[in-house]
């Protein structure tokens, strides 16, 4: 597995883990809390030395599972986790950003997972309400304290980030980029190149969709987040479909996966990317590892880039409300 360096030298592998899936959003879990273990501990073995959750994963049962999982290698990874929402009936109730809630939520992560120190501690959504400033200012106080290594944000805008790396370095910021997500092109990637902050992109495999293992025939499990995404409407997935040809098309050609294609795409970007498509499934996580070997020529990244441009995406990559959270 190559390494790859997200900002303040934090060397991670080039493609990580993100673990999200293990606990929520893709409906009911095929394997049982100890082969997604073991799927966990594989992949260390295979390489992986990044691994994504957050407290409102579940909520806290991906913590506990991830802290179990990592227990036996904690030396040899890095463990990413994520503040920012309050919790109602054991269920999450709108952000929360508040300084004295970072600080009773750095020390439930830290219980959760087992760890002395989170290696990096992410704002998961920025809070309208808590001046950045006093967020940054807050996770400094904790790698001070020793309690956390490395600040990170999350679907920030490059105002908010520019503001918050003010106070305190931040690290990484972690946002949604794939082939049909491209947000971050205009303002947020080169603020980070500026800032020398790391860029982690999520769902970069578009949910499953630039797999080429989605279509408009697909039906998802009660419970499965893609039934609230308008991207993922059967139109719109119809509709979109024409990408993921061109994205097939150069599969074939290389004698590869769908998926590394997209991976691929992503890790020619820059070398301070490094993306953390989320798996239960230990083959999958062996096929991301793969996209490493993926090289892209200069014409084949200009190929899927035009692909993008030309064909374009229908749907929001999140209904009205989650769409209101981001990017600020």
């Amino acid at each position: 597995m190559h390494t790859r360096t997200l900002g303040q030298g934090l060397q991670v592998s080039a493609v990580g883990l993100g673990c999200m899936g293990m606990s929520q959003s893709y409906g009911p879990n095929p394997g049982s809390r100890d082969d997604m273990i073991g799927v966990l501990r594989a992949a260390v073995d295979a390489g992986v030395t990044f691994f994504d959750t957050a407290e409102v994963y579940g909520p806290f049962d991906n913590e506990e599972l991830v802290g179990e999982a990592l227990a036996p290698v904690r030396d040899r990874v890095v463990v990413a986790t994520k503040f920012g929402f309050r919790f109602e009936d054991g269920r999450s109730a709108g952000v929360d950003s508040r300084p004295d809630s970072i600080r009773r939520a750095a020390d439930g992560s830290l219980r959760r997972l087992g760890i002395d120190v989170i290696d990096l501690y992410y704002q998961h959504r920025v809070d309208p309400a808590v001046p950045i400033e006093d967020v940054a200012g807050t996770v400094g106080e904790l790698v001070a304290a020793g309690k956390v290594r490395h600040f990170g944000l999350s679907e920030a805008g490059p105002t908010t980030i520019r503001r918050a790396h003010a106070v305190h370095p931040v690290t990484a910021l972690q946002s949604e980029y794939s082939l049909w997500t491209r947000d971050p092109e205009p303002e947020v990637l080169p603020t980070c190149a500026a800032l020398g902050i790391g860029f982690v992109p999520f769902s970069p495999l578009g949910k499953g969709f630039l797999t080429g293992t989605v279509d408009s025939a697909t039906s998802f499990s009660a419970g499965d987040i893609r039934t609230t995404i308008p991207r993922f409407t059967a139109e719109n997935r119809t509709a979109n479909e024409v990408l993921v040809d061109q994205v097939r098309a150069l599969a074939r050609a290389k004698d590869v996966t769908p998926g590394q294609i997209a991976l691929g795409w992503l890790l020619a970007q820059q070398p301070w990317i490094v993306p953390i498509p989320g798996t239960r499934r230990l083959t999958r996580v062996e096929e991301n590892i793969g996209a490493t070997q993926v090289a892209l020529s200069a014409d084949e990244v200009a190929l899927l880039d035009g692909a993008a441009e030309r064909f374009g995406v229908q749907g929001n990559r999140y209904n009205d409300a989650g769409m209101s959270a981001v990017g600020l």
